[in-house]
């Protein structure tokens, strides 16, 4: 799993999340960054700052391998970070995130003054409680680390939450959770993740990954010639669609949806959505001729 990415896209849609981890309010203004320090090729993972010189700034590490150095490389980062920018903040804070105590370093004698004391905050994302009880951003995180076989439950509890609590930003949310559980399971489509979350058909023509792959198509349908109409369009949301689903199509298939009037393509757009294998898209044709 790339959590790297996956966390970025997290603080960066969410940035209440670190707050919620430090059990704070959400202060207003913060931005998010993450920062590289070119004169030494440190990259930060996260940067939270504050919107004048007299916030206090955050540094937030997610640290998911056993690393013997750590530490070092962190407070380095942190230290040229405050001299390079003193002017934009007044006071700071260091978060790092792990899965677990184990993958924290062990031995760090010249920092364990930092280490301990209140400017650093330790977060072992399986020690925050249960999904039920947690805020959705930090349910979020415990999400990235459960095993495989406990995913999908807990996907569509949170999947749940989202739909029936009064949470800001629910489409985020939603498609945060859909995009955790496509990094545990590769094999699967975005479409059959948001399946398993428990979108009904209409759900799921509202997603954002519906709505791009219509866009793409009708754009397709668009280049190819505006004079062969809105129905061409209609066509390759259908044809793309399916392709997503069950891959490159037979020749004769595809031919024949081409040649469907109108009032089918429609037809089939609805019905292509409850299809679970390619043979159901030739039984709907024949039903339909």
């Amino acid at each position: 799993m790339r959590r790297d990415s996956l966390f970025y896209q997290l603080f960066a849609q969410l940035p209440q999340t670190l707050f919620d981890l430090l059990g704070i309010d959400t202060p207003q203004g913060y931005r998010f960054e993450s920062v590289e320090l070119k004169q030494t090729a440190f990259r930060m993972d996260g940067v939270f700052v504050p919107p004048d010189p007299s916030g206090t700034v955050y540094f937030c590490e997610v640290q998911f391998q056993r690393d013997t150095t750590f530490y070092e490389r962190f407070f380095a980062e942190i230290f040229l970070y405050l001299r390079l920018y003193r002017q934009t903040f007044s006071d700071w804070q260091a978060v790092v995130i792990y899965p677990h105590r184990q993958v924290e370093q062990v031995s760090f004698e010249p920092y364990e003054v930092l280490v301990n004391s209140h400017r650093l905050h330790r977060v072992y994302l399986n020690e925050l409680g249960s999904l039920e009880a947690l805020p959705l951003s930090l349910a979020l995180m415990q999400l990235t680390v459960l095993p495989e076989a406990e995913m999908p439950t807990a996907a569509r509890l949170l999947a749940e939450r989202t739909r029936t609590e009064a949470v800001p930003r629910p489409e985020v949310i939603m498609e945060l959770i859909t995009t955790i559980v496509l990094y545990k399971f590769t094999e699967l489509s975005r479409e059959e993740v948001l399946r398993m979350l428990g979108f009904t058909t209409e759900e799921l023509k509202r997603t954002r990954f519906y709505r791009d792959v219509y866009a793409e198509a009708r754009e397709e349908g668009l280049q190819q010639g505006l004079q062969q109409g809105l129905q061409q369009g209609e066509t390759l949301v259908v044809l793309r669609l399916l392709r997503r689903r069950f891959g490159e199509l037979p020749a004769g298939l595809e031919e024949r949806i081409r040649q469907l009037p109108a009032h089918q393509i429609e037809a089939l757009a609805e019905a292509l959505l409850d299809f679970t294998a390619l043979e159901e898209v030739f039984a709907w044709l024949e039903r339909s001729s």
